[in-house]
């Protein structure tokens, strides 16, 4: 089954040069498209795409409050993939944070749209980590969040899965975290679903991101 997408941006020459890009792959399939992200509930209701990719300006409704309102009123929901112009941009960190999978550069490169359209509906989210702990250490760490330290320590993970964390947060893959520590991949697998079930987090960004905002890994 081929992978489903639905575009969510204002501008129409993204959607169709995304629409041009997804569709020359045999495993990929654009089933929509939205001007804004008021449309994406009932969109993704009726189509049940397997990935929102979602602009984050957008004038009625932003990629923020879409992804907030996505995963608070839809069973089951898609995988979401923010869309942007700069990477250092706040608006993808709260949108990171209302629990977007990942972002993509609109100036990206086709391989590389492709490849996180396919990341993310694996389930191996945190798309450009690098970035993201950027993000985290300018716009996380300074909040002194206490829900994110409140969170780490309700979660009492074990060594092991401190472990997993902090390699997460490097933005290593489940494959190079169990080369790291001599285990099998389906052992790390195990330890990742484990210490997000602990954490309360959707996802490897979600967890990471607690992981920057609590300070138990420091940005950098």
């Amino acid at each position: 089954m081929p992978v489903t997408v639905l575009l969510v941006d204002d501008e129409p020459l993204v959607r169709a040069g995304l629409r041009a890009v997804l569709e020359a792959q045999p495993d990929i399939e654009v089933v929509g498209e939205a001007a804004d992200g008021a449309a994406v509930i009932p969109l993704v209701r009726q189509l049940r795409p397997d990935v929102v990719a979602m602009d984050v300006r957008m004038p009625l409704l932003d990629g923020i409050e879409a992804t907030r309102a996505v995963l608070r009123t839809v069973a089951d929901p898609p995988k979401i993939v923010v869309i942007t112009t700069f990477e250092n941009d706040e608006y993808v960190y709260e949108a990171l944070r209302a629990g977007a999978d990942g972002f993509l550069l609109k100036r990206a490169r086709p391989a590389e749209i492709v490849h996180a359209v396919r990341l993310v509906a694996e389930g191996e989210s945190l798309l450009f980590p690098a970035a993201v702990r950027e993000l985290a250490g300018a716009h996380g760490r300074l909040r002194g969040n206490p829900d994110a330290v409140a969170a780490l320590e309700r979660a009492a993970l074990t060594g092991r899965e401190e472990e997993v964390l902090r390699l997460m947060a490097r933005g290593l893959s489940n494959a190079e975290i169990a080369a790291r520590l001599v285990v099998g991949t389906e052992t790390v697998k195990s330890h990742v679903s484990s210490l997000l079930a602990k954490l309360g987090a959707r996802d490897r960004t979600q967890a990471v991101i607690t992981a920057y905002e609590s300070g138990f890994v420091a940005p950098g």
